[in-house]
């Protein structure tokens, strides 16, 4: 059994799911939400289900996933499987075997005044303390920019 825990973030956005849905999986938006994590990520890959996808820092290193379950503008699930480390994908390794496959899940539900999201993600302890710091901002980030694209 993996050693994580799940941690869970939530946030409302006056917009609609499918402004949201689009803001976390176009490449530009994603690069502008997920600085908060590191300045300069990105994604190379598929949102489709059962497609493999990277996340990655500047310097080419960041983790390996598939998307488990893509359900547009409702759900998306991201199985983490490994980590890349100086453009090689390391999935067996016993440090990966201790954390994956982790999830990462975000829930987009219809409320009154917009979207509530959800992000649901295991986390390793060593990685706790900096996306519980991490994760707000990124929230506050998609917020902006999902909210202002449906400004007038």
């Amino acid at each position: 059994m993996p050693s994580t825990k799940r941690i869970q973030f939530t946030t409302t956005i006056k917009a609609p799911a499918a402004v949201v849905w689009r803001h976390v999986t176009s490449l530009d938006s994603y690069k502008r939400w997920a600085s908060a994590f590191a300045e300069g990520s990105h994604f190379e890959g598929s949102w489709e289900q059962g497609s493999r996808i990277r996340f990655l820092a500047p310097s080419g290193d960041g983790m390996v996933a598939e998307i488990a379950e893509s359900r547009k503008n409702e759900f998306l699930s991201i199985r983490h499987l490994g980590f890349i480390a100086n453009g090689v994908e390391d999935t067996t390794s016993e440090a990966v075997r201790a954390w994956a496959p982790a999830y990462e899940n975000y829930t987009f539900l219809a409320v009154a005044d917009g979207t509530r999201m959800l992000v649901d993600q295991d986390v390793a302890a060593e990685w706790d303390e900096y996306l519980n710091q991490a994760w707000p901002k990124a929230l506050e980030l998609l917020k902006g920019l999902s909210e202002s694209s449906t400004a007038a």
